[in-house]
């Protein structure tokens, strides 16, 4: 692993499950982390226990709701204001939303939450990520369920037409044709980007969907015989974060610390460009 004490590292979704597990073993490292959640006060428990647990200090927490365009700007000028640069960007918050929702920027909340957020997030720490000295990575946590994605996610904001496990996987799709576009878009420069699927994880994923929908989901992976503890599943985020073995690779898709192929679609150049224009021309009208 590289020598992390000088590391700075921005997690979103922080404070639970595998952003958490993320969290401890990169403090472990000695790396200073900027920790990313909606909830304050989850937000300073987290970051208390972190420090009591690793003896890590350099640990600092944002309040932001990813739904909202508008407080991923605010975000993201005062952590540039805060900082001189980010090492490492893990774009780990996702939630999958069974009933349907508009924020009041008039976006659908899992677009809003699981690309969107993060497109604009990145975006704006471009100039942040490249002044690492060493070099930056960027990981997008995306999923095995983006296989069953079927193209560009959609602002769905007429109720009638969403369907949330279309919309979920439409949206994983995207966090692995981002990354690809990214990659391409970023090949000059010293910033890695790969997307990672971490498995079935044992956490309150999809939890506000109802006791029933998340027990759903639990004995799903359970059947499988592959739920995984968050400690399990964060292990390849933080072997891209930290390994010399992955060096340099750019554009690619992960699991169990090795490169796996994606879904056929998800490497269509077309469709990744369909992706960027859009999410560019709804973050332009807000």
């Amino acid at each position: 692993m590289r020598d992390f004490e000088s590391k700075i590292c921005l997690i979103t979704g922080a404070t639970s499950g595998i952003g958490k597990a993320t969290a401890l073993k990169l403090a472990e490292l000695g790396a200073s982390l900027i920790l990313i959640s909606r909830n304050a006060n989850k937000g300073k428990k987290v970051c208390d226990q972190i420090k009591k647990e690793t003896s890590n200090e350099k640990i600092r927490f944002y309040k932001l709701d990813l739904s909202l365009m508008k407080e991923v700007k605010e975000s993201a000028r005062q952590i540039k204001s805060d900082y001189d640069h980010i090492d490492i960007l893990i774009n780990n918050a996702g939630a999958r939303f069974l009933d349907h929702f508009v924020t009041k920027e008039g976006i659908e909340q899992t677009l809003a939450v699981n690309h969107l957020s993060h497109f604009l997030l990145t975006n704006l720490l471009v100039d942040t990520l490249k002044k690492s000295p060493s070099g930056a990575r960027i990981i997008n946590v995306a999923s095995g369920v983006h296989f069953s994605g079927d193209g560009v996610i959609e602002n769905i904001t007429d109720p009638k037409e969403y369907d949330g496990r279309k919309q979920y996987s439409n949206s994983k799709l995207a966090n692995v044709l981002f990354t690809y576009e990214l990659a391409d878009r970023l090949k000059n420069a010293n910033i890695t980007v790969n997307a990672v699927d971490p498995g079935g994880v044992a956490t309150n994923f999809a939890r506000n969907n109802g006791l029933i929908n998340w027990l759903k989901h639990r004995i799903y992976y359970l059947t499988k015989g592959n739920l995984l503890t968050p400690e399990q599943g964060s292990e390849t985020i933080i072997y891209l974060a930290t390994s010399p073995d992955v060096e340099g690779i750019t554009g690619k898709y992960f699991n169990d610390k090795k490169e796996i192929k994606s879904s056929s679609i998800s490497y269509d150049l077309n469709v990744a460009q369909k992706l960027w224009e859009a999410s560019e021309e709804i973050i332009l009208q807000i």
